[in-house]
């Protein structure tokens, strides 16, 4: 294992206060927390504090993703169904557009697309019905499609295809992972693609065809909606992932740009340790790195890690916790 050595930190005030998600944008190191708001930090002096604040009005916040990385701006979510997105620029941060959802339902998913000016919203369930809703922002003022039949629970995931953005991936705590033709309207017709891998945590677009997902139960696996692939079943079963990496639990998953892998992050706080380990695709397999181990010792005490991310060119990596702190690592000298 390499490990990294904590370089910088900051730790918000507040006994319980959690960092929720942390994302790097190009005016620096976005983060949210729940003390309902969201910051702007510069990554290479986190321990100064926010370089600017605002407090969302979501009631509680559930959900954050970068709608333009290059332009700073965020959008976030929470559970009085409203939507805002964020012009990180502006001192103080703007409010650039408040989108509301309807009837008073939470949002637990985002997923953005800048270059379809689309913003779409995951709900809990909420009188038998969970929904995903997609607005054009160039014309807000309602949602331009809505799904209620994709899902039958909580919808906890969105991400749009990383080159075809009519595609977008859900999942859900019915099982579910659909990937979904927004192109059609018809909800008959616009699940192209299921995979039922159980009450879903996480999951993701690894590449053009490949999707990795992650339950609320730790297990873990990879499909591939390849038209020469058997529909449904895992390419990769790995089944309860704590087992398999000696770890208590998985925090997320980030794919590498290039689709050839992805870095997992993996906590184990009775060890106060958080890793990275890589994900690799070497020929038309996939496998686990264990030579290449990142470790971060000590990482955020025996709290859980919440949120991560790299700074590749920095050769950096910021992590999250439920300790209410952010924390910049790097190689040891």
């Amino acid at each position: 294992m390499y490990a990294l050595k904590c370089a910088d930190g900051y730790k918000y005030p507040g006994a319980e206060t959690y960092v929720l998600e942390i994302l790097p944008v190009a005016s620096g190191l976005a983060a949210t927390s729940s003390d309902q708001s969201l910051s702007l930090f510069d990554p290479v002096r986190l321990s100064q504090g926010p370089l600017k604040k605002v407090r969302t009005d979501h009631g509680n916040l559930t959900a954050a993703k970068v709608y333009d990385p290059a332009g700073s701006i965020v959008c976030t979510t929470g559970e009085n169904g409203t939507v805002s997105v964020w012009d990180l620029r502006e001192s103080p941060v703007k409010n650039a557009l408040s989108i509301k959802g309807g009837d008073d339902v939470g949002f637990l998913s985002l997923a953005c697309s800048n270059g379809t000016n689309s913003l779409a919203a995951g709900t809990e369930l909420a009188n038998h019905q969970a929904s995903i809703l997609i607005w054009d922002l160039r014309s807000p003022t309602a949602p331009k499609t809505q799904y209620n039949e994709v899902h039958s629970d909580d919808i906890t995931e969105l991400t749009y295809h990383p080159s075809t953005p009519s595609l977008l991936l859900s999942g859900s705590t019915d099982g579910l992972i659909n990937i979904s033709n927004t192109l059609i309207t018809d909800e008959d017709e616009v699940v192209i693609q299921a995979f039922n891998h159980g009450s879903v945590h996480h999951a993701g677009f690894l590449n053009e065809t490949e999707v990795f997902a992650a339950s609320h139960d730790e297990k873990f696996a990879l499909y591939d909606m390849a038209d020469h692939v058997e529909k449904g079943n895992a390419t990769v079963d790995m089944g309860d992932i704590r087992q398999v990496l000696g770890c208590q639990y998985l925090a997320n998953v980030i794919p590498k740009i290039n689709g050839t892998g992805a870095v997992i992050g993996a906590g184990a706080q009775d060890q106060e340790m958080f890793s990275l380990i890589h994900l690799s695709k070497s020929g038309p397999g996939w496998g686990l790195d264990r030579e290449t181990v990142v470790g971060l010792p000590g990482a955020h005490g025996q709290e859980l890690v919440r949120s991560f991310c790299l700074f590749d060119e920095q050769q950096m990596v910021f992590t999250g916790g439920e300790d209410g702190c952010i924390k910049a690592w790097r190689p040891g000298n």
